[in-house]
């Protein structure tokens, strides 16, 4: 009985999680129906908040038509099954995805989260063989810094995995965001964990090259 119990609630708060990220992509959609021009070559920015609250990305890259299809709270897992809604159906040039942050402190391990991204890859790639593909390393933060030698695993599994393929990249935005062996207190927000307006300029600076 107990067991039956347990599978139910869990199955309950797997279809809350689902509908309130379905909830979300609607929403990114909507938005973008009116903004996308098919006419016009995209790029895309997907992946967890860290991406979702970075309000300015079309005002850092005015020449492109630039989609954030970010979505709070999400791991990898969540991006592979909105990967058509979030990514495909803007038939992106580039795609930049930043993703394992909530993985991790989600107790996933590293090879998991690789081998979800490597699906992601994979529907892209399918989609469109010529699509560029960077992936932004975790970052640290002053709320997850106990993580940090689990972020710095990942991070390495993640450049590792570039190296495979050509169109493939990683930004490294770890190094940048410390202070010698500390991350740097001035650049969030009160919640330790999002970025202010300095930990955007540190990371527009890491992505600019890529995105030219």
């Amino acid at each position: 009985m107990k067991l039956y119990l347990l599978l139910f609630l869990f199955a309950s708060f797997t279809l809350q999680a689902q509908s309130v990220f379905e909830k979300e992509v609607e929403s990114i959609t909507k938005k973008y129906d009116t903004l996308y021009d098919a006419s016009k070559e995209s790029i895309v920015f997907t992946g967890s908040s860290s991406i979702r609250v970075w309000k300015d990305l079309q005002q850092r890259f005015p020449d492109y038509q630039v989609i954030n299809s970010g979505f709070g709270g999400s791991q990898a897992t969540d991006l592979l099954q909105f990967t058509n809604n979030l990514i495909l159906h803007y038939q992106p040039k580039k795609v930049f995805i930043y993703e394992g942050d909530n993985d991790i402190q989600n107790k996933k391990r590293p090879k998991e989260i690789i081998s979800t991204l490597v699906e992601i890859q994979n529907l892209i790639f399918k989609n469109n063989p010529q699509t560029q593909i960077v992936l932004i390393s975790a970052k640290p933060s002053i709320a997850r810094w106990k993580l940090r030698r689990k972020y710095k695993r990942l991070n390495r599994k993640i450049e590792k995995m570039t190296l495979t393929d050509g169109r493939l990249s990683f930004v490294d935005v770890w190094k940048p965001m410390l202070d010698g062996r500390k991350v740097k207190q001035d650049i969030f927000v009160s919640d330790g964990l999002h970025m202010n307006s300095k930990g955007y300029e540190i990371w527009y600076t890491a992505l600019k090259n890529y995105v030219n």
